[in-house]
């Protein structure tokens, strides 16, 4: 499947509105920027297949907002003198490492495809994102936001869009949008928690640390440890993730909520990892990944569809362990929500 979702930025655009309305320029000029990547994503076509192996090609804009960029590294090439480009390469690597080690899929197409991505893009924007065929970094107004570069989850969590868009191409919208978003938080801190070589009591479960630049209230976007914690600012307003079906915010801002509810199946995840023990990529996110790649999961499937499908993937995975589907089923009626 090869469904094109609207246009997925890491920075919520409720969290960039209140910027805005607040009189912050940059955040006011990515929301303008944000508006022109969505019309632009639908009409994007999905990338072609890659090569045999990891290939990354590195571009650069020069903080023009003329895309790709002039290319500045490419596969098998030294590190070069910007840090941005360094990042986004090791980034890049990483995500490709997490797929191709825990689950045997050949990039995020699992056709090879290349991994292309962008820096420096625009001046003080706000925002990283995938676009159907690339990733793209602003550089942060370094008041809120720092360089997007810097967070290997959130490179991680971009390129999971890919592979929902490639896989159950989750409709972006209420609850099928806050599985997409949530997918791509467990599958980005997997792949920081893989990188560092990190079991689930020791990862921090946070989607963006360090991306806040200092004086802001807060250590993260988002927690999925604890959703609804990640900042509380003046600027930014306090993190409005609930963590239970309880708190599920009905509204009709950032397509139904969808960053906003996210936190729920997010906790979900991060309570049977941390039940299960280990390195979360081995079991729980294998779980995960099973589920997202099943030919049963529809794209617009609700938290109880996603969950029963979980529970089905732990079951097939693990025959002979029925304690680990019990595991899961606890994991979402702890957040209220029931398998069935």
């Amino acid at each position: 499947m090869t469904a094109a979702p609207p246009l997925c930025t890491i920075v919520p655009p409720y969290v960039l509105d209140r910027l805005a309305e607040a009189g912050h320029e940059p955040a006011a000029r990515s929301l303008l920027l944000d508006a022109d990547h969505r019309s632009a994503r639908l009409a994007t076509p999905p990338p072609a297949p890659g090569a045999a192996g990891l290939s990354r090609v590195i571009a650069d804009t020069g903080h023009s907002r003329r895309l790709p960029g002039r290319t500045v590294r490419t596969e098998g090439q030294a590190p070069v003198a910007d840090p941005s480009v360094d990042h986004a390469y090791d980034g890049l690597g990483a995500t490709f490492a997490l797929y191709a080690d825990a689950f045997g899929r050949h990039s995020i197409d699992d056709r090879g495809l290349r991994l292309d991505a962008t820096v420096h893009y625009g001046r003080d924007y706000d925002n990283a994102f995938w676009n159907g065929q690339r990733m793209v970094f602003g550089d942060g107004d370094g008041e809120v936001f720092g360089d997007f570069t810097a967070c290997i989850d959130v490179i991680g969590h971009e390129l999971t869009h890919g592979v929902t868009q490639f896989t159950a191409g989750l409709e972006y919208r209420d609850q099928p949008g806050a599985l997409n978003e949530s997918v791509s938080d467990v599958f980005g801190s997997l792949v920081k928690q893989h990188a560092l070589r990190q079991g689930a009591a020791d990862a921090d479960w946070l989607i963006g640390a360090g991306l806040l630049a200092p004086g802001v209230q807060g250590v993260a976007l988002r927690s999925m440890k604890a959703p609804g914690t990640a900042y509380d600012d003046p600027r930014l307003g306090k993190d409005p993730q609930p963590a239970h079906m309880r708190d599920y915010v009905q509204t009709a801002e950032d397509n139904g909520g969808v960053h906003i509810n996210s936190g729920i199946p997010n906790h979900a995840f991060y309570l049977l990892a941390t039940a299960l023990g280990g390195s979360a990529w081995e079991c729980a996110g294998r779980i995960w990944y099973d589920a997202l790649t099943g030919r049963r999961l529809p794209a617009d499937a609700d938290f109880t569809a996603f969950a029963r499908a979980t529970v089905a993937a732990a079951k097939a995975r693990y025959p002979g362990q029925g304690s680990i589907a019990d595991t899961v089923t606890a994991s979402w009626a702890q957040v209220g929500v029931s398998p069935g």
